[in-house]
């Protein structure tokens, strides 16, 4: 197929550790212009990744007629007025995790898409071997009905940080919120994805905590967002997801991905590597449980985020939507924003 020629707006980490290496070595992919607000920064990854054209400002990036499609690698805060512009500029977005900072700013890039392909970076860690056989054993109906679907990630507080933590990392003005929004996005489309978007969110319990005093060293000053939650989501049919993260916490690593059914359960990994098990528990009506290895071998192919753009690249080319599209990415926002409204008030909430 023809390569995509995209932009890359936002020359940070995740643009320039992530996005501009994988979208460069990608043989369906062309990066044809950079931006971001710091000179300097446009002009290391222009030079770096031989970017022919170089901008200060996102809105620049969008009057080049070469771009096709942008990525948007800049924090939460700033990027819907972005990708509304690009969208009525006709390019196709591909945005980075989380979608946005409101179901209602969601809803707005749906209603702004039109026929141009959208979507959000948070399946990554669904893009591999090991999620595709867990994808396919839950359709397979060997589960039987699905009862609780299970996220569960935390991780003990390591040494102080020896540089100033980024400023919009536990913010919810900057970023949304805090680790849901982080990686609680990825729990959510890993184990939405796999049960095949079946789930339909009903009610919402939950709690948030920020980090520790103690700890207050591994946030910038002024966080005001979660670094622990923990909530509970009834679904249509009575499917309950359990869905926990925390950093910084004073415990040790934890960390599970599990889906339970009538007849059997999953039992997974989200980080891609070497010598990976998914591993299936059959309750069987003579013998009980009966675990057997359901995938066995190496998640570290293609690497994650390129096959994140190759997915976006060949949804543009085939006029189709992005793995996790606006429609998907909004179930979670959706989930999101209850957590956060349940965490406030300390009642239920019911999403319509």
């Amino acid at each position: 197929m023809e390569p995509v020629r995209l932009g890359v707006i936002g020359c940070g980490v995740i643009g320039t550790a992530a996005h501009l290496p994988d979208a460069t070595r990608s043989p369906l992919l062309e990066v044809v212009a950079v931006a971001d607000l710091i000179e300097e920064k446009v002009r290391r990854a222009a030079e770096k990744f031989e970017v022919p054209a170089r901008y200060l400002s996102g809105d620049a990036l969008l009057e080049d007629e070469r771009v096709e499609a942008v990525v948007l690698a800049m924090p939460t805060g700033v990027r819907t007025p972005v990708a509304l512009r690009a969208l009525a500029k006709g390019k196709h977005v591909l945005i980075e995790k989380p979608i946005a900072m409101s179901v209602a700013q969601v809803d707005g890039l749906i209603g702004a898409r039109g026929d141009r392909v959208a979507g959000c970076c948070s399946p990554r860690f669904r893009l591999t071997p090991s999620a595709a056989a867990a994808r396919e054993c839950v359709a397979s109906g060997l589960l039987g009905e699905l009862r609780v679907v299970r996220a569960r990630a935390v991780l003990g507080a390591r040494e102080a940080p020896t540089a100033p933590p980024p400023p919009w990392r536990e913010s919810h003005a900057l970023n949304g919120g805090g680790i849901l929004v982080n990686w609680g996005c990825y729990d959510l489309d890993y184990l939405m994805g796999i049960t095949g978007w079946q789930l339909k969110p009903e009610v919402v319990m939950a709690q948030t905590w920020p980090v520790a005093p103690h700890q207050a060293a591994r946030v910038a000053p002024g966080s005001d967002a979660d670094a622990h939650y923990f909530a509970l989501i009834r679904c249509e049919g009575g499917t309950v997801i359990s869905f926990e993260r925390a950093e910084f916490a004073a415990a040790a690593n934890d960390e599970a991905w599990q889906i339970l059914g009538t007849n059997a359960g999953l039992r997974l990994r989200l980080l891609p590597g070497k010598g990976k098990e998914i591993l299936l528990d059959e309750a069987r009506a003579q013998e009980g449980v009966v675990s057997r290895p359901l995938w066995q071998g190496d998640d570290d192919g293609t690497p994650i985020n390129q096959a994140l753009l190759e997915d976006f690249a060949r949804a543009i080319r085939e006029g189709r939507q992005p793995e996790t599209s606006l429609e998907r990415a909004r179930v979670m926002q959706q989930i999101t924003d209850a957590i956060y409204q349940s965490a406030a008030t300390g009642r239920a909430v019911e999403l319509r």
